[in-house]
């Protein structure tokens, strides 16, 4: 996929993302700032309620003392605590609260300004917040004679009952939003991923044409060698061209087992047939195989085999596989001189086998990536060191199918060391 057709669908994937989001938060807003109108609402219909009640309360009990007085002017001068008390007043206002749907904490007050005096009052913690936050309700209007008192209310938990109030629609959104996010991240980096598995797609057929190339090229030459009576020569020329289709044919295989093993690690279908094996047996056996390819760069192969229990329940083709791609390894990312150091030590319920070279190293961001199928590190100027890419995601299936552990430690310029843990027994 082209660069900048990916660059453009992550910016228009962003914009729409934000939209949504920026939506979501709209409605949000507006519901909430409905459901404080409908809460003030609410609440100066339920406390002019109570404005009426108190007022009316308060002339029946003052017309029962003032039986001269007109029942057209009435002139209060009785005191709150001569008709009323605290607990009548609270009583009124959560009936009526409660009546509108509000059930949520309230406090409050009645108060005179001309005085600065609470001439009841419900509590004295939240004094300063029904002055200056609280809503005010003017008592009797009608009354001219005297200077205005009012009834203050104040809900100190009034926006977590908003919120109470709107937790259905706040949960979908955050569910929403959550969704959307998850789905933007998750296309991102598919996409991404399928980039980079185009590429190393690419690679790999590159360099499986190029390893397929040599081989098939020898075989042809010497097909052709053998063919012209006048290329011949002796016997031994004729066994040396056999030898040299012998060889290369084998390297084919080699190579077509390593994509079909791939492949069925892939598939799922990678059998492990289990037995008692020698793994410093199976050591020496790729060391011997390998040697001369290490001699001809003048290195060589140091084993410090100090397990002394080197017997374990596992698969040899895979467990040789296994040894002879790290050595490979070790030996073909060591530009000069060679030096490959195979040790094995005993630990707790297992061995641990570590090889470690002196070559070219692994970078950290590298390492990460290491065991990644298809998966080829950068060489920069050794462009002789060809691969598929597939030796070590193998590696770490057959660990795994083991059911051990494989780590690696790497330098750039100080080479590698790669330690696997074997169990004894790999049922366990």
């Amino acid at each position: 996929m082209n660069r900048r057709i990916i660059i453009t669908t992550i910016i228009l994937m962003t914009v729409a993302l934000i939209g949504l989001m920026g939506i979501q938060i709209y409605w949000i807003q507006s519901a909430s700032s409905i459901k404080e109108a409908n809460f003030r609402r609410s609440v100066n219909e339920a406390m002019a309620k109570v404005v009426r009640k108190i007022e009316r309360m308060e002339r029946q009990k003052a017309m029962l003392t003032n039986q001269n007085e007109s029942m057209l002017i009435f002139n209060r001068h009785l005191p709150y605590e001569s008709f009323i008390v605290r607990e009548e007043i609270d009583s009124l206002i959560r009936l009526e609260l409660n009546i509108k749907g509000v059930d949520t904490r309230y406090v409050f007050c009645i108060y005179k300004p001309e005085l600065r005096e609470f001439l009841i009052e419900q509590s004295t913690k939240f004094r300063e917040e029904l002055i200056e936050k609280g809503t005010a309700f003017i008592l009797f209007q009608a009354d001219i004679y005297t200077s205005p008192e009012y009834l203050l209310i104040y809900f100190p938990h009034e926006k977590q009952f908003l919120l109470t109030e709107l937790w259905g629609m706040l949960l979908i959104s955050i569910i929403l939003i959550i969704v959307i996010v998850y789905s933007f991240t998750y296309t991102i980096t598919t996409i991404f991923r399928q980039k980079r598995l185009s590429e190393m797609k690419n690679d790999f057929i590159n360099n499986m044409t190029h390893e397929f190339r040599t081989p098939i090229s020898t075989i042809g030459l010497a097909c052709e060698a053998l063919r012209d009576q006048s290329l011949r020569g002796s016997d031994e020329s004729i066994e040396n061209y056999i030898s040299m289709i012998s060889e290369e044919n084998s390297r084919l295989a080699l190579m077509s087992e390593k994509i079909l093993q791939t492949a069925v690690i892939d598939k799922g279908e990678l059998k492990i047939h289990r037995q008692t094996i020698d793994l410093h047996t199976i050591i020496a056996e790729v060391i011997k195989n390998l040697k001369i390819q290490v001699e001809i760069k003048d290195g060589e192969i140091v084993t410090r085999l100090n397990a002394s229990r080197s017997q374990i329940t596992g698969d040899k083709l895979h467990i040789t596989n296994l040894v002879y791609n790290l050595i490979d390894n070790a030996n073909k990312y060591s530009p000069k001189k060679p030096l490959i150091t195979v040790s094995t030590e005993n630990v707790a319920h297992g061995i641990m086998l570590t090889i470690e070279d002196r070559g070219i190293g692994i970078g950290k961001a590298e390492q990460k990536r290491i065991f990644d199928k298809l998966y080829r590190v950068p060489t920069g100027n050794i462009h002789e060191v060809r691969g598929f890419g597939l030796g070590l995601s193998y590696v770490k299936a057959i660990v795994d199918e083991h059911r051990g552990k494989i780590s690696l430690e790497s330098e750039i310029d100080s080479g590698t060391r790669f330690i696997i843990f074997l169990p004894f027994d790999s049922y366990e």
